[in-house]
């Protein structure tokens, strides 16, 4: 055996009796790795109940050490752990979820831990090689499925998340550890900038910032700002949650108000022994993991709950590029710490945020980072600007789970098509257990156009006789309805020598009305030709050559719940309605083929969401398109013919 591969053996042998004693490191071990070290250890399992024998379930318990071998210090870890026994996470120590999620969390498809409450490594160097500065331990239990022990759950990898370095594929030992050095890449601009060597802030879809602005020995104010940085993302009446680390609680708030007011976990808990003479009815919040709502408008001068600029619209937050003011929520807490962080220095911030709305994209947070302090100009016009006690910032980003559905739907039609190609069925989902009435699985049926102006359940008699008319198969029983609350219609209004037409119309079959709607529209090919939109707001969205960025007019911006008939005893409910005429001309983009495709969207957003997209396109019936043309010119022409000789009458 090497000299070399002996003092490998002895240094693990080293770190495995350190860490089970759980003792400080006195001197560090020997290693031929200079950077970031990482140890994955399994270090037991056993069966536990129930019996499955399909599907056993096992716990697991192993720990995840990282050491910083390096010359600089390492700030907020990130290490990436490959699990793919469908583990259920129970407990993390000294780590939580970067997703955000509460324990226990699956992350049978991996799982990414930050650091907490400590998020940094220092270097050996700076802390003369202190191991309890340069080196973490995250003790790691939970549920694995089918792996029978003595046989272990390695994960198929580890490594580290955090941006510039590379990590090689972990070496396997035994068949209960593997390690991997990961070392910094040398074309990688560092992430930290600035004398305190705070992470540099970065960019996301949506900017949530934690600031310390008043501190005290017991408790501090905060602020918390909500900053929308996507183009096509939108918050209506958001809540926004997290969780409290260290039995901290909100003593009161302005510019929000928590979704409940609660102070019994004080009242029956640590905070009401420490806190004995204080008189928690005052206080708002004592939840572990409390939900956060704006104000209405209503409450924006308000002397105890108001006066906070950005506060107080019901929790709506629009793209920057569509109104810069309500781009950004903001509102302020007070907060209540307990021991043993009683003093004017010590804060957590708290973790695992989320935030979501109605009809809006889902968002995937990750852990708050220690940024340089904010800066906020004088609330009384000086030319100055204060300074927080300090800061962290946390990056949100648009995802969609895959088990979830669309909360709108797009349907097509054409002048040179007399059919509709609907929205899908169940486009924004169905049932679990859809009655024998309706069938999940069948594809929509082909509608006359004016149909769509009906509710779902409002137009079967028409499907149907429309069906017979076209001779096509109706099968029993009739497709499911699309379940969207919004739908939108791309008609394809004309395609002439020189340029073509579009007409959109949003549909609302809600009982809720949508106040500064927006909507965009993606066509790879047909934008750097748009020529108008009429009736709507309509311009290419900043930054794109293939996305227009539609809204309503000024003082017009309101797409209107769904309303009764003119006679409601017999007449069907009436969706809120918005449209406009698109046209376009060709002279930018010769090669397009409308008819063929390029003059219908390959993307449709509502308020952020993307909406569904029909399964097939709307087909040339046979009738020559030139004709149609040439027909609807004509049509025109013969139009404004007679509406000029009405006038000379």
């Amino acid at each position: 055996m090497s000299l070399n591969n002996l003092c490998k053996i002895i240094f693990f042998f080293i770190i495995t009796i350190s860490l089970s004693l759980h003792t400080s490191y006195s001197q560090p071990p020997s290693s031929d790795c200079n950077s970031i070290f990482l140890l994955y250890n399994h270090t037991n399992g056993y069966f536990i109940p129930p019996i499955n024998s399909a599907n056993q379930s096992y716990r697991f318990e192993s720990t995840v050490t990282i050491f910083n071998f390096g010359p600089d210090e390492l700030k907020s870890w990130r290490i990436f752990v490959g699990f793919h026994n469908n583990q259920l996470l129970v407990s993390a120590t000294n780590a939580v979820l970067v997703d955000g999620s509460k324990l226990p969390a699956f992350v049978g498809n991996g799982t990414v831990l930050a650091g907490f409450p400590e998020t940094d490594l220092k270097s050996g160097i700076e802390t003369a090689g202190d191991w309890s500065q340069m080196g973490v331990e995250i003790k790691l239990v939970g549920t694995q499925f089918g792996v029978v022990p003595p046989d272990v759950p390695m994960p198929v990898t580890i490594y580290l998340a955090n941006d510039g370095y590379n990590c090689p594929t972990p070496t396997k030992q035994e068949n209960h550890t593997m390690h991997s050095c990961c070392t910094k890449d040398a074309n990688y601009r560092s992430n930290f900038t600035g004398e305190d060597q705070f992470a540099a802030r970065q960019d996301g879809d949506l900017i949530i910032m934690y600031d310390v602005i008043r501190s005290y020995e017991n408790n501090y104010w905060s602020q918390v700002s909500i900053s929308n940085h996507n183009a096509l993302g939108r918050l209506d009446n958001w809540k926004l949650s997290w969780e409290w680390m260290r039995e901290e609680f909100i003593f009161a708030m302005k510019g929000a108000y928590p979704h409940k007011v609660d102070v019994s976990d004080c009242f029956y808990g640590s905070q009401g022994q420490h806190y004995q003479g204080m008189d928690f009815s005052l206080a708002l919040n004592c939840q572990r993991r409390p939900t956060i709502v704006d104000l209405p408008p209503t409450r924006a001068n308000d002397t105890i709950l108001g006066r906070i600029p950005f506060c107080c619209r019901n929790g709506t937050i629009l793209p920057l590029e569509m109104d810069p003011s309500k781009s950004t929520s903001v509102f302020q807490m007070n907060v209540f710490k307990m021991p043993p962080d009683l003093n004017r220095t010590e804060f957590f911030p708290p973790q695992n945020w989320k935030i979501n709305g109605t009809l809006n994209p889902d968002y995937q947070c990750g852990p708050p980072v220690r940024v340089s302090p904010s800066k906020f100009p004088d609330s009384g016009g000086l030319p100055t600007e204060s300074t927080a006690i300090a800061s962290w910032q946390v990056v949100c980003n648009i995802t969609q789970a895959k088990e979830e559905s669309p909360k709108c739907c797009v349907s097509f039609s054409s002048f040179f098509n007399e059919s509709a190609v609907p929205c899908n069925t169940c486009a924004c989902g169905c049932n679990k257990s859809p009655s024998q009435t309706c069938s999940a699985t069948e594809p929509a049926l082909l509608v006359r156009p004016d149909s769509l102006l009906i509710p779902f359940e409002n137009r079967t008699v028409e499907t149907l006789e429309w069906a017979d008319l076209k001779r096509r198969t109706v099968p029993n029983p009739l497709p499911c309805s699309d379940n969207c609350g919004v739908s939108i219609n791309w008609h394809l209004l004309s395609d002439y020598r020189g340029g073509w037409t579009a007409r959109i119309t949003l549909f609302n079959w809600g009982e809720v009305a949508y106040a500064d709607w927006f909507a965009a529209v993606q066509l790879d090919k047909a934008v750097p030709g748009l020529e108008g939109v009429y009736s709507l707001n309509g311009t290419t969205l900043p930054g794109s050559n293939n996305t227009i960025f539609l809204r309503g007019l000024t003082d017009s911006n309101y797409l209107s719940a769904e309303m009764d008939g003119t006679k409601p005893w017999k007449d069907p409910r009436l969706p809120g309605k918005q449209q406009s005429v698109i046209s376009f001309t060709t002279k930018r983009t010769p090669d397009i083929q409308v008819a063929k495709g390029d003059g219908f969207p390959t993307k449709v957003f509502f308020n952020g969401e993307e909406c569904a997209l029909p399964s097939i396109l709307p087909v040339s019936t046979g009738v020559n398109l030139r004709a149609a043309t040439t027909s609807f010119l004509g049509l025109s022409l013969l139009t404004l013919l007679a509406f000029l000789l009405l006038l000379m009458q």
